[in-house]
């Protein structure tokens, strides 16, 4: 049984494609494929917007660049592009890697067919050709050439930008392509700010995306000193300017659950993702309601709000000794404790 996501295992068929190659891998990578690729090519950078990511490449001694925009310090002369969930974010992503390399780069396209990877085939036509080359486990694999890449790159025109109204709050929202609420304001994070008590002290927005959650405890409790983090750096980057666009001032940063987070938080809160890639992921959220307590004052408190189905309350529980739930609906519950 390979190690390796399914489109690693396609890319994995097509070695020769890699030989003595300056690459870039880009996208949706979930594995350590890059390390076997170093015994194939001239070099391999890693780009990637996912700090765990990042942090499990370098661990592993390959290059690895965290971030929003790439740095082709290596003249890299071929992409690996691995085909991500939201269609918005793969056009950035080929958008911003073409502009950064050479005309005449190799561009290697792999994902699972549900992801909608055929939409490669009109999405790059303007740029050059592009043939699907192998097909299997339901993963198409292309290759193509960049022979007219985008002249500029200007990551200002990628941003959405968006009013939130909520109780006498009122917001603009900017949000890079991937980024939860991208474009939208979602129903459980309406229902978790309806809910949240008054707050003082040091607070941490949890996986911020683009930065909604945290703008609007700043503008209801504007003494806090408000944190907010993300393992996406599109994610970091969007709250940062939904921060800015408020007038509001915070610390964005970009950490792997709580690794790069403090230990003397008054509230953590949080809409937990569970999703990574395309595939149901709760060990993440999971790791956040286990910890929680280590990184929370004494009396501390945690507020989160999940999908009614999620079986949260009991890791809460164990975690923290008690665990209230505050309010429900049909699709959400906010669950609260304290330390």
């Amino acid at each position: 049984m390979s190690v390796y996501t399914a489109p690693s295992q396609i890319a994995e068929r097509q070695l020769a494609y890699f030989a003595g190659k300056r690459i870039v891998i880009a996208g949706e990578a979930e594995d350590q494929f890059p390390k076997q690729l170093q015994q194939h090519a001239e070099s391999v950078t890693v780009f990637t917007s996912h700090y765990g990511y990042h942090q499990q490449m370098q661990r592993i001694g390959v290059d690895s660049q965290f971030g929003i925009e790439f740095n082709n310090a290596n003249d890299a002369n071929l992409l690996l592009l691995y085909w991500p969930k939201a269609k918005s974010e793969a056009q950035y992503l080929l958008d911003m890697m073409l502009s950064k390399l050479a005309p005449e780069t190799e561009v290697i396209v792999v994902g699972e067919n549900r992801s909608g990877v055929k939409s490669i085939e009109k999405m790059f036509a303007h740029f050059g050709p592009m043939t699907k080359y192998d097909s299997a486990r339901r993963c198409s694999f292309y290759a193509g050439v960049s022979q007219t890449p985008p002249q500029h790159f200007n990551v200002d025109s990628y941003f959405k930008s968006y009013p939130v109204e909520l109780e006498g709050v009122s917001l603009q929202v900017q949000s890079l392509p991937g980024v939860f609420s991208h474009g939208e304001f979602d129903l459980g994070t309406k229902l978790l700010l309806a809910n949240l008590p008054k707050l003082k002290g040091k607070v941490l927005d949890f996986g911020c995306g683009a930065g909604i959650i945290g703008a609007a405890m700043a503008l209801k409790n504007p003494n806090i000193e408000l944190e907010m983090c993300d393992v996406s750096a599109f994610a970091v980057e969007s709250s940062k300017r939904t921060l800015e666009a408020n007038g509001i001032k915070g610390k964005v940063f970009a950490t792997d659950v709580y690794s790069q987070a403090s230990t003397d938080y008054q509230f953590i809160i949080s809409n937990p993702p569970f999703h990574s890639g395309l595939d149901t992921s709760y060990s993440a959220t999971e790791t956040l309601l286990k910890d929680a307590p280590k990184h929370l004052t004494n009396n501390g408190k945690l507020l989160i709000v999940a999908n009614s189905f999620l079986k949260y309350p009991p890791i809460i529980n164990n975690a923290f000794g008690n665990c209230d739930t505050v309010n429900k609906t049909n699709k959400f519950a906010i669950y609260h404790a304290t330390k």
